[in-house]
């Protein structure tokens, strides 16, 4: 089935928005590689994970000229009683937006979205830009994201960590930790879900991780760290283009007294130097989080993230944000929780928050 035009397209020379199906899968990530401000979270792929995940519609728009594509937009709805109704670039990833070559794909892009929320009703329409696009637009100013270039020299690497930083990586080497690359997701659902308990977030299903491995491939991997065959900590990371990102990972009890994130956060950035990767990308974090904290202490600086909303049934910024007061008592009851009860429950909520 030819991939067809959506409500809102333009006409007469100028382009064509369409709606992507399988057909067109290959041009688009063929589009997202040469895209300078495309992200791994642009990639088609994510279709299929939001829809086989959690079961939300995508809409993931694309403009092209004389059978060009010049710019795309991932899409999500999502409709939940607790959190409202939402269309959102993207859903379940930190970045997103509009990624075009020119000014007429991305207005095109942008009319269209605007269209398909005015027709879908939904509250708000949402765009996780790395740069400002729309100053009227309401904004957030709560996320920045901590990328830092790195070496093909693991001891450069080291040597660029910060002193008191680098001393907890040193502890966790004496402390006899090993990294592996991991083929399953158990021990990363393991540690990950342990994590996230402790944070007094719900977790999402096991099953997530896995259709991103199925998804992705070479380009998801995790790395699981142990100590004398017991699980310490796990990551599962994206890579796109020459840089790597740590995305899901987590630690048992065991990781706070030998360091265990800290070894696994540099044995990866490690690995992805040796391996001829430029960047680390921490991703995500809110200000005044120990995230945060953790990653301004590797060296990291933060670059504001320009979180943009259009209102169209909605009358304020939404705020579903764990920092938002009303869900302190929420949070607190959640850590206290058996992890049994969380990893049943947790993906039904989880599978809301986008």
């Amino acid at each position: 089935m030819a991939a067809h035009s959506v409500p809102g397209a333009v006409l007469h020379g100028q382009p064509v928005v369409r709606e992507l199906d399988a057909s067109r899968a290959a041009d688009w990530d063929a589009f997202v590689e040469g895209c300078p401000n495309a992200t791994f979270f642009h990639r088609a792929g994510w279709r299929d994970v939001v829809e086989q995940a959690f079961g939300h519609h995508t809409h993931f728009l694309f403009a092209e000229t004389n059978g060009r594509i010049e710019g795309i937009l991932p899409l999500g709805h999502v409709r939940s009683r607790l959190f409202g109704n939402a269309l959102i670039s993207s859903p379940f990833c930190v970045y997103g937006g509009i990624a075009a070559s020119n000014d007429a794909a991305a207005t095109a892009l942008q009319e269209a979205a605007q269209s398909l929320a005015t027709r879908l009703g939904v509250d708000y329409l949402e765009f996780r830009n790395l740069e400002a696009r729309n100053p009227d637009w309401v904004s957030k100013d709560l996320y920045v994201r901590f990328r830092k270039a790195i070496d093909a020299d693991p001891e450069a690497n080291l040597l660029a960590i910060p002193r008191k930083q680098r001393a907890m990586v040193r502890k966790g080497i004496k402390a006899g930790l090993v990294s592996e690359i991991d083929q399953h997701t158990d021990r990363l659902y393991m540690a990950y879900s342990e994590s996230v308990r402790n944070l007094g977030t719900p977790v999402f299903g096991q099953r997530y991780f896995r259709i991103l491995q199925e998804v992705f491939g070479k380009d998801c991997e995790i790395l699981t760290v142990t100590r004398d065959g017991e699980l310490v900590s796990s990551v599962m990371s994206f890579y796109f283009r020459d840089e790597v990102l740590p995305y899901y990972g987590g630690g048992t009890a065991a990781a706070r007294s030998v360091q265990g994130n800290d070894f696994m956060y540099w044995e990866l950035m490690r690995r992805s130097g040796e391996r001829g990767f430029k960047w680390f990308d921490y991703g995500r974090s809110k200000e005044g989080t120990g995230s945060y904290s953790f990653k301004k202490n590797w060296g990291f600086e933060p670059e504001p993230l320009h979180y943009e909303y259009w209102l169209v049934k909605a009358d304020a910024m939404p705020n579903v944000s764990p920092t938002n007061p009303k869900y302190r008592l929420f949070i607190e009851s959640w850590k206290r929780l058996p992890l049994p009860v969380t990893r049943l429950l947790g993906p039904w909520i989880a599978r809301n928050l986008g």
